[in-house]
């Protein structure tokens, strides 16, 4: 790939360092969309003996630009994001894949029609895994930066994602423990 056209794919997807997530830290700052797309694609290298079927490095790519498009329109919370938004994200991701490199184009192209059917076994992995981080990264947070419907959502989201999975699923469980156990010592605190 030519220098100047490596650099400048990675200017734009520099911005994502700077683009905040709904979601805050454990230390009370805003999560970054980088930083969700890091920890995302370290989950799936982390589940690789999980699913010894699955091409894991596909998931990993997967992970690390599944939300390249918020370069462009910034983050939408999922309870927020209409299709409108949708389209358009996906608009402008496309229109600056089409000036990359043909090899590299197509592979993206590839990855985002993949992981929008969530058809392979890969998209389902890759889609679970971004529902999970988001729930863990709330868990990790203090509850006081939790919006009031955010209570039952983390109970809730990503269930259906992890479905497929009996690890997923069981791995979600543990993480709705988490959330109750929060839930439950805010409460407490309360009273």
């Amino acid at each position: 790939m030519d220098p100047r056209i490596f650099l400048e794919i990675l200017h734009v997807a520099e911005r994502l360092k700077d683009t905040t997530r709904h979601s805050y830290t454990s230390g009370g700052r805003r999560e970054s969309v980088g930083e969700h797309s890091w920890r995302a694609a370290l989950m799936a290298y982390f589940l690789r003996d999980e699913f010894p079927e699955a091409d894991m490095d596909k998931v990993i790519r997967m992970c690390l630009v599944h939300d390249l498009g918020e370069a462009f329109t910034g983050d939408i919370p999922t309870f927020d994001k209409t299709q409108k938004d949708e389209k358009k994200e996906e608009d402008l991701l496309y229109s600056w894949v089409a000036k990359m490199p043909v090899t590299y184009a197509q592979e993206l192209y590839d990855l985002y029609e993949e992981m929008a059917q969530r058809q392979t076994l890969e998209a389902k992995i890759y889609k679970a895994i971004d529902g999970l981080e988001a729930v863990i990264q709330h868990n990790e947070a203090d509850i006081s930066t939790w919006i009031p419907h955010e209570y039952e959502l983390n109970l809730v989201y990503a269930n259906d994602k992890v479905a497929f999975s009996e690890y997923l699923t069981a791995l979600r469980a543990e993480i709705r423990a988490d959330t109750e156990e929060k839930i439950a010592k805010k409460n407490a605190l309360d009273l």
